[in-house]
């Protein structure tokens, strides 16, 4: 028996995305953190365009996917990294899928990515509680943290902005 698989446009484009999403995920990694575990989310800019250019499935995708090929391609698959970072990006997505779903014209790229932000952050301290450093003097790190999260949602959401300003993806 002959199986035929066939990508459509959907697939297609969300592999794309996903592979870039990947590629800034990766590159990321490599940079220096004054604090342990803090990151740019730079990725996540491709996940709030996404999300504003082509709904909230795609963006879904895009960022699930670029967590697990990301821990595959670094090699922190099923580790305690991969396990925040799938929590935030688990959270984020569902928050993003709420906001998106509100009545009248929404958050825009720089509401939805500090609301992405903050959920991202707010899931990562509660996975690190629950499964890993149950000790209440982790929760006097979430304000700095939140505090950073909060800034860098609001940078990474004027890149969003300006980028569906400037770089309009056109479907065939």
């Amino acid at each position: 028996m002959k199986i035929t698989l066939k990508s459509t446009h959907e697939d297609s484009r969300i592999a794309w995305f996903t592979a870039l999403a990947v590629t800034i995920h990766v590159l990321e990694s490599s940079l220096p953190s004054p604090i342990p575990g803090l990151k740019p989310g730079l990725a996540n800019i491709i996940t709030i365009t996404v999300l504003c250019q082509f709904g909230w499935r795609t963006a879904a995708w895009v960022s699930i996917l670029r967590v697990l090929v990301g821990s595959l391609v670094l090699g922190t698959f099923l580790s305690p990294t991969f396990m925040l970072s799938l929590s935030g990006a688990v959270t984020s997505v569902f928050i993003l899928g709420l906001g998106s779903k509100l009545p009248g014209r929404g958050f825009g790229p720089l509401g939805y990515s500090l609301l992405a932000s903050i959920a991202h952050i707010s899931a990562q301290f509660s996975c690190a509680y629950l499964l890993f450093i149950p000790h209440p003097g982790l929760w006097r790190l979430f304000p700095v943290l939140l505090s950073f999260a909060v800034a860098l949602g609001i940078i990474n959401g004027i890149i969003s902005r300006s980028l569906l300003q400037h770089v309009a993806y056109k479907t065939p």
